[in-house]
């Protein structure tokens, strides 16, 4: 499969391409690869819809980015542990990703990105919102992005995985998250980074698994903190993906963030994720 049958369709005005012309189930040329990674980086995430693909494809396709990034939490499709599934089942009342957030900033080197395969939806709902973290910096004034620029933010696992973590509060996500033990990790990055493939500044927080600026309270963080996160989720700089059996979305955890809608209680939501490595992020100063 060559470039010449890849089309790349903005899907909004913000952020995010359609792709077409395209069956990830076969190899892809070396040309069509990169116009759809040039399409991954220029949009921030990237839709492919009717992918029947089996879990040995997923991954194949996984691995043409980078090494996959074994997720330490999720629940394991069985025989494929680089495939983390996000599931609800109908009589749960809690969904997964519930909240805005980007994959895996708690990592030293966060996740380049994420390949979210639908397996099965409900006949409605269940659509996840994704904004750009680089329209959000751009609308910030000089000022407040010049502090910024000096600031760094500690980022963390334990509250959202741990023992005393949200889900762990929750009764039915036993059966889906897992390990918390393993949620130890506690890394600092610059508030505001530079892409490392683009090249392009971008706001780096999120309301999931930020917890305070490095050397600040986390009560002297949270009204700033809470500024920028209702800033960043302001409708113009989103948009909205509405999920068929066989869609993907693949989006860049450095540029965007991403929020699951839980409103379809009473129905089942599996979906197949795979999370790819990334590298230490540089500050934009």
């Amino acid at each position: 499969m060559s470039a010449s049958t890849v089309r790349v369709k903005p899907f909004s005005t913000a952020l995010g391409a359609e792709i077409d012309g395209v069956d990830l189930s076969r190899p892809l040329a070396d040309d069509a690869f990169a116009r759809i990674r040039q399409a991954f980086l220029d949009h921030g995430v990237i839709f492919f819809r009717d992918q029947q693909l089996s879990p040995e494809q997923h991954i194949a396709f996984a691995r043409r980015w980078a090494p996959i990034d074994i997720n330490r939490f999720f629940k394991p499709v069985p025989g494929h542990p680089e495939i983390a599934e996000v599931r609800k089942e109908p009589e749960q009342t809690s969904n997964i990703g519930g909240g805005w957030h980007t994959d895996h900033s708690y990592d030293e080197a966060p996740a380049m990105g994420s390949i979210l395969l639908a397996r099965e939806v409900p006949p409605s709902g269940g659509d996840t919102l994704f904004a750009s973290m680089s329209l959000a910096l751009e609308a910030l004034s000089p000022g407040l992005q010049r502090t910024l620029e000096g600031l760094r933010a500690v980022h963390s696992s334990r509250h959202v995985f741990g023992d005393k973590s949200g889900y762990a509060a929750i009764a039915d996500t036993g059966d889906r998250i897992g390990n918390r033990a393993a949620a130890t990790q506690d890394v600092v990055h610059p508030v505001i980074i530079r892409h490392p493939d683009t090249g392009r500044r971008t706001l780096y927080v999120n309301p999931a698994f930020t917890v305070r600026f490095e050397g600040w309270t986390a009560a002297e963080s949270e009204p700033l903190l809470r500024m920028l996160y209702q800033h960043a989720a302001r409708p113009e700089f989103s948009c909205r993906f509405q999920w068929r059996a066989g869609s993907i979305a693949f989006w860049d955890n450095r540029a965007t963030w991403h929020y699951a809608l839980n409103d379809y209680h009473g129905h089942r939501r599996v979906m197949h994720r795979i999370t790819v490595q990334g590298t230490p992020i540089p500050a934009a100063a």
